[in-house]
């Protein structure tokens, strides 16, 4: 049950940023950017001569006054975990590494939101652009070239901007509009503006907006030519008298949006509200195409302020486009003092852009402004535009209510309303937009609100690897902030992020406790497992012993006392309940079990079985097993019938009835009243034996309990969360979002192996003459050194794919296995079909049906 805000003020059309990532110059996250804009760092990258030389840059252009030895850089571009999101390496190569952060970071967001698409109610949306994919122009060129039209296709998929919004969604499993936004510089506070409208037009219940641009090759510098926008020293003076121009760096960013409302009672975190955005185009009223217009800007700013209903003098800040341009200053300065007109001569409000800190980021530029100024509204913080010392003499700052900030200060809220700022984001070509930020609203949350007791943490990720890391990286923020709600965490991490195979989990008693166990990560107290992809399902194991906290859960749990008064009423008692909870006997023990197998399956475990592990176990065992009623179950001069349930029944020592439990040890019908000779929970263990299925104690007690839903989820056993948390009051928090695994995913060119081999002969020359069984062989190692190459290093002996493995289920792509029919179908000198694998997915199913085919249609290799 997430915890619901006061929402007196909020509109109908007012948005949430509920989640932010980034991979900005100097910045691999939100926090680091922070740091950065916060302590004024300038992320520029001065290369030497010799890294120039290096770099494939000529002695020539090195020699030429105006080559500029600067740039904004995004490290790692080559890096990908493409087995996390089960993409092949030969695509993961080939595939734009805009879209390969861009996919990394449209994760991190929906993480920092605390958002699993697989759990998320309504359809999440994709709006986003990413800039010219010069490293398709500059690796690619060649390869599609020389391509057959299925590899062309291929490379068209991978290399083209049309595919990133769905890429996006059929990877991330998301299912509202995928759209790609393109309008240059202003591409994605474009998308955010479209998104915004698809949320309150109802297309969607959430929605990634956001963009990505690299620069290709990132390791040079670049010529200034007078007039253009590139600056002559490597940096951006926006405003400045001395401003001649900006650098263009590379950078990613991407925001999750939803309604305020809908987020304030998701208990979702909100970084910034956006309360009205607009776009429109410069047309033909201006210079030239590249050209800005004072009349578009000021338009779009006026129709942004009055779709969000905020008048010009409740604006404090304003993030400019601030390219740092002799023309482009001062037309933004007066279009913004011709927006705020209104607001009269008394207001002030501060100015700045962030190109000074990570230079202009094209595409992502817009998104780079809407990010440090969420960031700032929640700190609430101004900070300093860099390079800033004396103001550009052609700009009107005199004719209107702006100053350039260059100090980093606090940003008082006006007469206690709420913070408020625009930011701008102008494209080459005229299509201008503006967005109106206003601060998070305050929480109503009071510190005795804040649940106590112990919490279940869960942690999970695709590799071993990635586990340890997000163990580490959990602890370590714990540690770093000890006034996390410790109830917050767990329902996040339960909530809010996927479930992987390699799986952990820790419960604590408060935050502190949790962030030393996950350091010390004994796996006594932080056990670990790779849950199985189906599993078997749960046991319920009851002992029949009297519970001490019983009674006490069923004052806290009110899930946990309906089902004691559901089954009392059941069995015709009229005892009070905490009295019957408190006997101390064997009924009371059976109560408590019972109402506990009733909240672990609110919860969404089904058992598979049930065991009485100690003779006073038959009670609760044989009613859970639907072997007899409560009133049965409950009735002091009862006895254990022989006849099984509908669930397989432990009893006694042996299953009861035949076959009960396929795979385990024992059979036969349990006998006498439950009390005789019992072979304990040593002999249920060996009963479970070959089950598969997790052995669950029914214990009530929130630790217990705890424990066994860590266990069960450990194992893979479905765990409803939402149901859990239903009456669990929490709220959504800021933690460590995935680890990514990053290997070097980069094409480079390579010669044809036919080309450098001339004697190499064809593989239809190989197979000639030789026995069927030889043939097969060959083949069969053939095809596993060509989709190897494509897939990657497997987990087999020699790292080639296991020929009875299902392909797709390796990550294989139907058009790459096309490709390679063609390729095969060249070799043999032999039509194969272009389905081959699409109907035999496996190495070897496919081979065995195409020597059939061959053989079938009079095909002799020879």
């Amino acid at each position: 049950m997430a915890l619901v805000d006061p929402s007196d003020d909020v509109r109908e059309s007012d948005v949430a940023i509920v989640g932010m990532a980034c991979r900005f110059p100097g910045a691999e996250d939100t926090e680091r950017f922070w740091r950065n804009l916060r302590d004024g760092t300038r992320t520029t990258t001065f290369f030497t001569v010799e890294e120039l030389l290096a770099a494939g840059v000529s002695p020539r252009d090195l020699a030429d006054p105006q080559y500029v030895k600067a740039g904004q850089v995004l490290p790692g571009i080559d890096r990908f975990d493409a087995g996390l999101f089960r993409i092949p390496r030969d695509e993961a190569e080939i595939l734009d590494p805009q879209q390969r952060i861009f996919l990394e970071c449209a994760l991190t967001a929906l993480e920092d939101a605390g958002c699993d698409p697989d759990r998320h109610a309504g359809p999440i949306g994709v709006y986003a652009g990413v800039g010219l994919n010069a490293y398709a122009l500059h690796r690619l060129a060649q390869r599609y070239r020389d391509a057959s039209e299925v590899e062309r296709y291929r490379l068209m998929i991978a290399v083209d901007k049309d595919f990133l919004a769905t890429r996006v969604s059929y990877k991330l499993g998301l299912r509202g509009p995928s759209v790609n936004v393109g309008t240059a510089c202003s591409t994605s506070l474009v998308a955010v503006h479209l998104a915004c409208l698809a949320l309150l037009g109802g297309e969607c219940d959430a929605a990634l907006a956001g963009s990505a641009h690299i620069r290709f090759p990132q390791d040079q510098g670049y010529l200034h030519q007078p007039g253009m926008i590139f600056s002559p020293d490597g940096h951006c003076r926006a405003f400045d008298s001395k401003a001649q121009g900006t650098v263009i760096g590379s950078g990613v960013g991407v925001v999750l949006l939803k309604r305020l409302a809908d987020a304030l009672s998701a208990g979702d975190r909100v970084h910034a509200v956006i309360k009205g955005s607009a776009i429109n185009n410069d047309g033909a009223v201006k210079a030239s195409y590249t050209a800005p217009s004072i009349q578009g800007q000021a338009s779009v700013i006026a129709d942004a302020l009055a779709v969000a209903q905020c008048p010009p003098e409740t604006i404090g800040y304003v993030e400019a486009h601030g390219t740092g341009t002799a023309l482009g200053d001062p037309v933004e300065v007066a279009a913004l003092n011709e927006a705020f007109a209104a607001a009269g001569p008394a207001h002030s409000c501060a100015l700045g852009s962030v190109k000074s800190n990570v230079g202009h980021l094209d595409t992502a530029a817009g998104m780079a402004g809407l990010i440090k100024t969420s960031l700032m509204l929640r700190h609430a913080k101004l900070v300093p535009t860099l390079d800033f010392e004396a103001p550009n003499p052609d700009i009107p700052f005199a004719d209107g209510p702006f100053r350039v900030a260059t100090e980093l200060c606090d940003w008082p809220a006006p007469d206690g309303s709420p913070r408020r700022a625009g930011v701008s984001a102008f494209g080459i070509g005229g299509t201008n937009a503006h967005v109106v930020l206003e601060e998070a609203p305050p929480s109503a949350r009071r510190p005795e609100d804040l649940p106590t007791g112990p919490e279940l943490l869960l942690i999970s990720a695709a590799t071993p690897a990635a586990a340890d890391r997000a163990t580490a990286d959990l602890s370590r923020h714990l540690r770093r902030h000890p006034d996390t709600p410790l109830r917050d965490a767990a329902a996040t991490l339960a909530l809010g992020r996927r479930a992987h195979p390699h799986r952990r989990f820790v419960v604590a008693k408060d935050t502190r406790d949790a962030a030393m166990a996950l350091a010390v990560a004994d796996p006594a107290r932080v056990p670990s497992a790779e849950a199985a992809l189906s599993a078997p399902g749960a046991a319920f194991l009851c002992t029949g012993e009297p519970v001490p906290e019983a009674a006490d859960f069923y004052g806290r749990s009110p899930a946990f006392r309906a089902a004691v008064d559901e089954c009392l009423a059941a069995a015709g008692a009229d005892a009070d309940a905490v009295a019957a909870l408190s006997a101390g006997d064997a009924l009371s023990a059976a109560l408590a079990e019972y109402a506990t197998a009733q909240l672990l399956r609110a919860w969404g475990i089904q058992p598979a079985a049930v065991l009485a592990t100690a003779p006073a176990g038959w009670r609760a065992a044989g009613c859970l097993a639907g072997a007899f009623p409560p009133a049965t179950m409950l009735h002091p001069t009862a006895t254990c019938p022989p006849s099984p349930g509908a669930l397989p029944l432990w009893v006694a020592g042996a299953w009861a009835g035949a076959e009960a439990a396929p795979g385990s040890q024992g059979g036969g019908a349990a006998e006498g009243t439950g009390g005789g000779t019992h072979a304990g929970a040593g002999a249920a263990e060996a009963a479970l034996e070959g089950t598969g299925w997790t052995p669950l104690v029914l214990a009530p007690g929130t630790g217990a309990l705890l424990t066994a839903l860590g266990r069960a989820w450990l194992a893979g056993v479905a765990v409803d969360w939402a149901a859990f948390y239903a009456e669990r009051p929490f709220r959504r928090t800021s933690l460590p979002t995935y680890p990514f695994q990053r290997e070097r995913f980069w094409y480079d060119p390579a010669p044809d192996p036919a080309a450098t081999d001339p004697e190499r002969m064809p593989l239809r020359a190989q197979l000639a003459g030789r026995p069927v069984v030889v043939q097969v062989s060959l083949l069969t190692e053939y095809l596993r050194d060509e989709i190897g190459r494509a897939l990657g290093p497997q987990p087999t002996e020699d790292g080639l794919p296991d020929p009875a493995a299902e392909l797709f289920d390796l990550n294989a792509e139907s058009l790459m296995l096309i490709e390679l029919t063609a390729k095969l179908s060249d070799e043999l000198s032999y039509p194969v079909p272009a389905t081959g694998f699409i109907d035999y997915p496996t190495i070897d199913a496919f081979v065995e049906n195409l020597f059939e085919e061959m053989h079938a249609a009079g095909t002799v290799l020879e």
